[in-house]
């Protein structure tokens, strides 16, 4: 067999030479820079609006699953509260080999605000779950009422906004969600103190009465209809309040539950032991002392059906208490224990 070869000159084999040599370094440097682009963990910085939450959800983490790993990660510049500082670089988690990728698609809901109104999903862990929240009073009732640097502070506002935020956790990881009492110019607020209005409406769109029994009339009506109508799915009532008590009476977040209702008390021990883990990591020194009992005689949760849980997130008169619900870092993490406790509640009962 006879290979011929077409002989080349000098010129020719040091250009061939030089532009295989250039490829390799090429290629040599396209690996280099891939082995670190994989090794070296991604950083970002926070900006005006950042907390932890919004920036894994952001990068495409599930903010449950990694929360504690960024924190961990972090916390030289996380302060106590677990908020971010502007302008300071923080490290993305590593993603686990068997973590499924993050999906792109996401939905918009107005009613979060321009802000939040776009959800990514970040899971379908709650596919098939189906969540009534009713965040207490609203419309003509503030509810709770109390001072702070001579501004008022209405209990149905902070429940309201900590009722979105867990709307808004509920719906990335595949809930169905019904908001039973809406606003439709709120949305999610980051004020520490949120303005009063009395232009909330209940489910669908119905004028909140000003009289007592008829607005918890209303509100259990609409959840009932609802929850005929989904049939046999995992269906779960989530009532949020903020307590109102003495002024010097500090109060940990507690619950209640009707007193035949199983998967109701499960559901607040549930809870419960979310926040006490959590009280236990970030808070050590501090024992947590929010209770979990029935209350059977309050109306909504007499007469509604589905399975609840009624949520007293705080004393609104309590400067302590404050704190806690008027910082919106707070509030979120409180949307997020509820979260990670429904979750938790959510794959036991399947």
């Amino acid at each position: 067999m006879t290979f011929l070869f077409k002989k080349l000159s000098p010129d020719c084999i040091g250009s061939e030479v030089k532009r295989i040599v250039f490829l390799f370094i090429i290629f040599q440097s396209l690996w280099i820079l891939n082995s670190n682009a994989q090794s070296t963990p991604k950083t970002v910085i926070a900006v005006s609006g950042d907390g932890i939450h919004k920036i894994l959800i952001k990068h495409g983490f599930d903010p449950i699953k990694y929360y504690n790993e960024f924190i961990r990660l972090n916390k030289k510049n996380i302060s106590r509260s677990n908020g971010l500082f502007i302008g300071k670089k923080y490290t993305l988690p590593t993603k686990a080999k068997n973590d499924s990728p993050a999906k792109p698609n996401s939905i918009n809901y107005p009613l979060f605000g321009k802000k939040y109104e776009n959800v990514p999903i970040v899971s379908t862990d709650l596919k098939g779950a189906i969540y009534y929240l009713i965040s207490g009073h609203g419309g003509p009732d503030p509810g709770a009422v109390a001072k702070r640097s001579g501004k008022t502070l209405a209990e149905d506002e902070y429940a309201y906004d900590v009722t979105l935020r867990l709307a808004r956790g509920l719906l990335a990881r595949g809930a169905q969600v019904y908001l039973i009492i809406k606003d439709a110019n709120d949305g999610i607020r980051d004020e520490s103190i949120l303005k009063v209005d009395y232009d909330e409406v209940n489910y669908p769109d119905q004028k909140i009465p000003r009289n007592q029994k008829l607005r918890l009339r209303q509100r259990t009506l609409s959840v009932n209809k609802l929850f005929g109508q989904n049939g046999k799915a995992y269906q779960r009532l989530i009532v949020t309040h903020v307590d109102s008590r003495g002024q010097k009476e500090n109060v940990d977040v507690f619950f209640y539950h009707h007193k035949n209702s199983k998967k109701g008390k499960k559901l607040a021990d549930e809870l419960q032991s979310t926040f006490k883990k959590k009280y236990e990591q970030y808070q050590p020194n501090r024992k947590y002392t929010g209770t979990v009992s029935n209350r059977s005689n309050l109306y909504v949760i007499r007469n509604t059906l589905p399975p609840m849980v009624y949520i007293e997130l705080g004393n609104l008169k309590n400067t302590k208490d404050q704190r806690r619900i008027l910082n919106s870092e707070n509030r979120e993490a409180l949307a997020n224990w509820i979260t990670e406790g429904l979750l938790a509640d959510y794959k036991k009962a399947n």
